[in-house]
């Protein structure tokens, strides 16, 4: 049986949903929505970045792909700046009936004890509604702090406290969006950016904290955040702009889970602009990795190192939108309503072999 799915967006992640789509051997594309009018009547295959066209041409009519009644709508629109907007179109697309995989708001994936009940009610209703599902998740929040570190708990006789890390060198991501405008590099160290702004950090990556005390049965009386900013101590050029000296160019982050004095779980980012930078900081394996830290017994430390044609910061996009697609069978068999990693089987790369 093939699930019949749409692509909504084909930017920096979407793009490579598509591909992604396009391998899977369970799914057939069926639409794709573009918000650019430069992309609207092109093939799929071109917006994929492929050397062969699909037949499926893009679109920006939304009701016209909604009454093609796919199986499920793999989105990856931006949210981190149209939140409100971005939830509005998860809740139209649960109401007609048809299952959702995202990317985004991230704090989808895990929203219990995060957002207040009247906010995550809605979304429920309209699931219920559509007799629908919806299931948010990526690589970060997602796999490399949900699936990744419960696995690795499974291993430990004892737990005393867990650590979930990205440490990267983002000077190769390709979203100035994110680098300069949520995260506020290349901007003076003491303007606060969106990302920075109280009770920013807990809204979108307490879920994960709050997901893995759920999975492992923690109770927490508190989610704190935290963050530490560096400068360039040079000029720096990242995605064609200039970063000078002087201005926020590293990035170091923690939400923690505390109950009373003890950090129980974290959630813990350390990025760059250039390797050089904070040496202090935790290092990475190779230009990036995302790493679990289990103390306990036994300890356990893992590096998940990652690179697509050598560039990490590309990898970490292919397999947030690789992770989506390959859930979408088991979100299309799923209860209806907002579902979360552990309500989902394992889902793994079936007829990926080239």
């Amino acid at each position: 049986m093939k699930y019949r799915v749409v692509q909504w967006s084909t930017g920096n992640v979407g793009h490579y949903a598509l591909r992604s789509i396009l391998a899977r051997p369970e799914l057939e594309l069926v639409g794709v929505w573009v918000s650019g009018p430069e992309k609207v009547g092109k093939d799929a295959g071109e917006l994929a970045g492929l050397d062969r066209e699909i037949g499926v041409t893009a679109t920006n009519d939304a009701q016209a792909l909604l009454d093609l009644r796919p199986d499920c709508i793999v989105y990856t629109a931006m949210a981190d700046d149209r939140l409100l907007e971005a939830v509005e179109d998860l809740k139209s697309f649960l109401r007609a009936g048809i299952n959702v995989v995202s990317s985004s708001p991230v704090f989808l994936q895990f929203p219990y004890g995060t957002l207040p009940d009247d906010a995550i009610e809605p979304i429920v209703e309209a699931a219920r509604e559509g007799g629908a599902s919806l299931w948010v998740n990526g690589i970060d929040p997602g796999w490399a702090n949900d699936w990744l570190p419960l696995l690795l708990s499974s291993g430990a006789q004892r737990i005393d406290a867990l650590v979930c890390s990205e440490i990267m060198d983002y000077s190769t991501y390709d979203n100035p969006k994110v680098l300069f405008d949520i995260m506020g590099f290349g901007g003076a160290l003491e303007e606060l950016p969106l990302l920075l702004q109280p009770g920013v950090l807990t809204l979108a990556w307490g879920s994960v904290v709050r997901q893995l005390a759920a999975a492992l049965d923690v109770e927490l009386d508190a989610v704190t955040q935290d963050f530490e900013r560096l400068p360039a101590t040079e000029e720096l050029t990242v995605c064609g702009r200039t970063v000078a000296a002087g201005t926020a160019a590293a990035l170091r982050f923690q939400i923690t889970g505390r109950r009373g004095d003890r950090s129980l779980i974290t959630l813990e980012h350390v990025t760059r602009l250039h390797p050089d930078l904070a040496p202090e900081w935790p290092q990475p394996a190779g230009k990036g990795c995302y790493r679990v830290e289990i103390k306990g017994s036994p300890d356990y430390l893992l590096d998940l190192q990652l690179y697509a044609d050598g560039d990490h910061a590309e990898a970490g996009v292919i397999g947030t939108a690789a992770r989506l697609v390959s859930a979408v069978a088991a979100v299309v068999q799923a209860r209806s309503g907002l579902l979360t990693a552990t309500d989902l089987p394992l889902t793994t790369g079936r007829g990926l072999f080239s």
